[in-house]
């Protein structure tokens, strides 16, 4: 389940503010020495305040250290540069990196990402990253290994989440300088980068999978355009059998287990950990040739299309099997029959806007589900009801939802193949008491940016089986946000595994029926826009 106190920063105090406020105008206090303030001649002044000036600018970057951009000096920070890892793609502390040296970039509040160059060779049993350094040919008598650089990093994307970095393996980063020909040989030589990351923490969440693993892959190494090698540590088989299409498309290798391989890998460069933009989500603006959450998208639809039009056939050809078993006994001829079978074959799938709902049990279920089916159907939906598991290929959830013109389900993981749909498709995600905010953010806004049109039916505590078990004056089901203050376990217990969907059905039905008109006029509009 998504975590919801995941990603709440502090609010800085007034003596952090005031700090702060004094750190970004540092430029200008150094304008307003107290020589400055002091009686004289206009023109000296103005030629003192010229020369001050010009030594701030000069020798700030020594006293504040080469890395640090002097744009930062005018420029505050916003509340978006806190929140989203990364900057533009340009700007980056570690987009240049010279050979032989490490630099890791510890600026992002969501994960450390470090840039290594150089003769790069893997060490498991250590769990160290080396990158060697040859010495000159004047110091080859001194047969020791000089340690330059160490550095630490957890390659996961939930750094300001304690509880579960301290259940992820730590790396060692170690830069040393060495006499020539006194390192051993690689047992295995690759001529590409490698992208080290950890398959660990939340790595069985549907929604933990996508956002904090796989998308964040896709924004550190599609620009290597699939000349790439994955390095994971907490290495699952399932994991790389279940995202195995998506994996051939960001990478042309096979992935390596960094705890269960104890050979020596040599790689040119690395990136240890992953960058990660926001939730669900790729910022254009962060990213080589501004790609986008639409490009990602696009890039599911080459990973699952293979596999989706294998399945297809299957299906067709045995739709025109049983189609010729019904048809054979009747009196039609046989150019009827073929032109029988091809109607029903061709035409049928397109008479109706097609409608998934996203079925639950236990907790969060819509217990008038059935009900829900029936009202959909009369409004004209071509309905399927889908109760994807842990062990559905998920080229058969994107199959489906690709070809779905609304999807339906109670707010939870499930709601991450929301990816999976068009664009311009309708997602409705039902909102439970206690989920308005994370719905929102984990699933609504993402989706608007991926350019689906989004619809938040938030139920009225009469529709929540907590209503039952309640007073109706509790704060329980009439102020929500004062309990989800008290801490992530009251939200869970209460509102996530507590919790069932009673649909208002004349309620939810006028949401329905605008998603039936929206798709109906879309459709209307493709029509008109095509060739004839």
């Amino acid at each position: 389940m998504v975590r919801y106190h995941r990603y709440h920063q502090p609010r800085k105090s007034a003596t952090e503010s005031i700090k702060d406020e004094e750190s970004q105008n540092l430029v200008l206090d150094c304008s307003t020495s107290a020589y400055y303030k002091r009686t004289r001649p206009k023109l000296l002044s103005f030629l003192l305040l010229i020369t001050f000036l010009s030594c701030c600018y000069v020798f700030a970057p020594l006293f504040l250290g080469s890395s640090f951009p002097l744009s930062l000096l005018y420029s505050p920070a916003t509340e978006n540069d806190v929140n989203r890892d990364g900057v533009g793609v340009n700007d980056s502390t570690c987009s240049s990196v010279s050979a032989g040296t490490i630099c890791c970039d510890r600026s992002g509040y969501r994960s450390d990402v470090c840039v290594m160059k150089g003769d790069i060779r893997t060490h498991s049993t250590s769990s160290s990253v080396f990158l060697y350094n040859s010495r000159s040919t004047s110091n080859v008598s001194r047969n020791i290994e000089e340690e330059l650089q160490h550095e630490k990093i957890k390659p996961y994307t939930r750094k300001w989440e304690t509880s579960v970095m301290d259940t992820i393996d730590e790396l060692n980063l170690v830069s040393k300088k060495v006499n020539l020909g006194s390192v051993g040989s690689c047992d295995v030589q690759h001529d590409v980068p490698a992208v080290f990351f950890s398959n660990g923490g939340y790595t069985g969440n549907a929604y933990h999978e996508l956002n904090d693993g796989i998308i964040p892959l896709y924004i550190t190494s599609q620009h290597f355009n699939k000349k790439v090698v994955f390095v994971i540590l907490e290495y699952h088989s399932w994991w790389i059998m279940k995202y195995g299409d998506i994996l051939s498309r960001l990478s042309d290798f096979p992935a390596i287990d960094f705890r269960g391989d104890n050979r020596t890998h040599c790689f040119p460069e690395a990136i240890v950990g992953l960058r990660i933009h926001d939730e669900l989500t790729v910022d254009s603006a962060l990213m080589r040739g501004n790609k986008s959450i639409t490009d990602f998208r696009n890039l599911l639809d080459q990973a699952y299309w293979p596999r989706i039009r294998g399945l297809i056939q299957d299906e067709e050809r045995k739709a025109q099997e049983k189609l010729r078993e019904q048809v054979s006994s009747s009196p039609l001829s046989e150019t009827s029959q073929q032109q029988y079978i091809r109607q029903q074959v061709q035409e049928n799938p397109m008479k109706k806007p097609k409608l998934v709902i996203l079925s639950r049990s236990g907790s969060r279920a819509i217990t008038n589900e059935n009900l829900l089916v029936e009202m959909a159907k009369e409004i004209g939906f071509l309905v399927q009801v889908l109760k994807p598991d842990r062990t559905t290929e998920l080229a058969k959830i994107y199959r489906n939802l690709n070809a779905s013109d609304v999807m339906i389900g109670v707010h939870g993981a499930a709601m991450t193949h929301f990816l999976f749909l068009r664009p311009g498709s309708v997602f409705i995600q039902v909102v439970p008491l206690g989920t308005a905010w994370a719905a929102e953010t984990y699933y609504g806004e993402p989706a608007r940016k991926l350019g689906l049109k989004y619809i938040g039916y938030e139920i009225h505590p009469r529709e929540s089986s907590l209503y039952g078990k309640y007073d109706k004056n509790d704060p329980i089901l009439r102020d929500p946000t004062s309990i989800n203050k008290k801490g992530w376990e009251y939200t869970k217990k209460i509102y996530l595994d507590s919790q069932k969907v009673i649909l208002d059905l004349r309620r939810f039905r006028k949401r329905l029926h605008r998603a039936y008109e929206y798709t109906l006029s879309k459709s209307k509009l493709s029509l008109q826009h095509q060739p004839m």
